[in-house]
């Protein structure tokens, strides 16, 4: 017999060319509603920033959202990129969150900034928040924050301060690790933590890394077994060329990026068909579809299969 993975959607909330931002949110509200009623598990926002084809900069506030056009799927983010944040703040949006849709949140958290280096001073430049070198410590106090117990703080007279996350919900969001390293693999496994591989990036080491978690995973009380699920990028349509088509413009988005040349709002699928690149963006767009599930319906779905198996 054979078992069909749970399905979810990752949303960078993408803006196209001709597009208002006001547009795209919406055509994503319009996509949580449909994940919801065919069943998908979760529906996850990213967070990115300074970046004209994504409006994916405030997963709360889009987690909010979705949560109030929807019933049942979970909602959460993919991730809050923890370094541009203070924890006691993730804990009290996710705590509001958690109130306003009990047992249907999930915290992801990432340990990358989201951005470059101009815009990370930027959203640091109120003072000190949740830098990379204190990332797991500022997980636990997230989790302590938003637990019934709390988080106590001893002050410099030596005063003890209790501090919790309010409002207190009846429940606390799930707090997934996100990662595309050994990083956050070891981390999630030493704090007994449900890991998200990041393989949509490059999937490069996911066999090794999921077994590094596994092998090294440590049960909590909340979660007993390790638990994972992995990104990847797919593009379904009748047809492998149609699917290929439709798939185009986020590969040149992404290779672009990742050559350093300017971005601008995400090509139409129309666009990026009649659009040359030059040879080395190119091939690196032509690369990433190859790695990519892009296919018609019934090969898609089988892959899907075969990766999730793997």
């Amino acid at each position: 017999m054979t078992t069909s993975p749970r399905l979810s959607v990752l949303d960078l909330v993408p803006v196209r060319s001709g597009q208002s931002s006001s547009q795209a949110i919406a055509a994503s509200l319009d996509l949580v509603r449909l994940a919801d009623r065919l069943g998908f598990t979760r529906y996850w926002f990213a967070e990115h920033h300074n970046m004209p084809a994504v409006a994916a900069s405030a997963p709360p506030v889009m987690i909010a959202a979705a949560a109030s056009v929807t019933e049942r799927i979970r909602v959460g983010s993919g991730g809050v990129m923890l370094p541009n944040h203070a924890p006691l703040v993730v804990a009290e949006q996710f705590a509001v969150l958690e109130a306003l849709a009990p047992g249907r949140i999930d915290l992801g958290i990432g340990r990358a900034p989201g951005s470059d280096p101009v815009v990370t001073a930027l959203l640091r430049s109120s003072g000190p928040t949740s830098d990379v070198d204190r990332f797991p410590q500022h997980v636990q106090d997230i989790r302590s924050l938003m637990s019934a117990e709390g988080a106590t703080v001893r002050l410099t007279s030596g005063q003890v301060y209790d501090v919790h996350a309010t409002p207190a919900a009846e429940s606390v969001p799930t707090v997934w690790l996100l990662g595309s390293s050994d990083y956050s693999a070891r981390l999630a496994a030493e704090l007994g933590l449900p890991y998200v591989f990041a393989n949509h990036f490059s999937g490069a080491g996911m066999d090794e890394i999921l077994a590094l978690y596994r092998d090294g995973y440590r049960p909590s009380p909340e979660h007993p077994a390790p638990e994972t699920f992995l990104t990847v990028n797919v593009s379904v349509a009748p047809t492998l060329a149609e699917a290929r088509a439709r798939a185009l413009p986020q590969a040149r988005m992404m290779a672009r990026l990742r050559s350093g040349k300017p971005l601008g709002a995400q090509e139409t699928v129309e666009d990026a068909a009649s659009t040359p690149l030059d040879g080395l963006t190119s091939q690196m767009a032509d690369e990433m579809l190859d790695r990519w599930i892009v296919d018609e319906p019934q090969a898609a779905a089988r892959r899907v299969r075969e990766l999730a198996t793997r």
